[in-house]
């Protein structure tokens, strides 16, 4: 939707970092980028927050009426901010390694962006939200096309009686493709999907999948 005016920040994940900066250790020497993209309200944002270890720079903006017929809001009706740029966060994963995670806005008049984020990525965590998983077959499509390896993580928004299996079939998501169930307003349960993505790659790299 169009939005105007910024949106005072929410509130943190009950076990999210501390609102504090974490120093960047000076002996940091190589960074990794990982994106975070999907649909549109599937909670990139709110994963991005969970998982940072600094005050994530978030380009939230209130939506107002005057998006009404420019973004579907089917499914996300209570949805009142929108990220219309990108969402970062850091992670410093030892002495030498940081990872940062680059959160992709969600409406499709934005999906141009994407393109910038894989860019030199490590790899992509594709959230979806089995209320509108068709608009999760957009960053599939571009992530296969690109090469970029990425796994998919169910965001359990609860009451969801959905199965993984189901979902795979849904999103006629291959076999070697890792899919997981997570709730991103944990900082436990979003670490669990970063982990996977990190196993993913490396197994991608030294043969272990195909």
């Amino acid at each position: 939707m169009h939005s105007t005016t910024s949106e005072s920040p929410a509130a943190p994940p009950p076990d999210a970092p501390p609102a504090s900066s974490v120093p960047l250790p000076d002996t940091a020497e190589y960074a990794l980028k990982i994106a975070v993209v999907g649909g549109f309200g599937v909670g990139k944002t709110t994963l991005v927050r969970s998982v940072s270890e600094i005050r994530p720079l978030s380009t939230e903006e209130t939506m107002t009426r005057a998006g009404h017929g420019v973004d579907d809001v089917e499914g996300v009706e209570g949805k009142r901010a929108t990220t219309v740029a990108f969402d970062f966060g850091r992670i410093t994963l030892d002495a030498s390694s940081v990872l940062y995670v680059f959160g992709a806005p969600g409406q499709e008049r934005f999906w141009f962006l994407w393109d910038r984020l894989f860019s030199g990525a490590l790899g992509a965590v594709v959230l979806v939200d089995t209320r509108r998983l068709e608009d999760s077959w957009y960053a599939i499509d571009r992530l296969e096309a690109q090469g970029t390896p990425f796994v998919v993580a169910h965001n359990d928004f609860g009451g969801d009686d959905h199965s993984l299996e189901e979902v795979r079939a849904a999103l006629d998501l291959d076999a070697s493709v890792p899919l997981l169930r997570c709730d991103a307003r944990s900082r436990d349960s979003a670490k669990q999907v970063l982990i996977a993505l990190v196993g993913h790659v490396r197994a991608l790299v030294t043969g272990g999948a195909r």
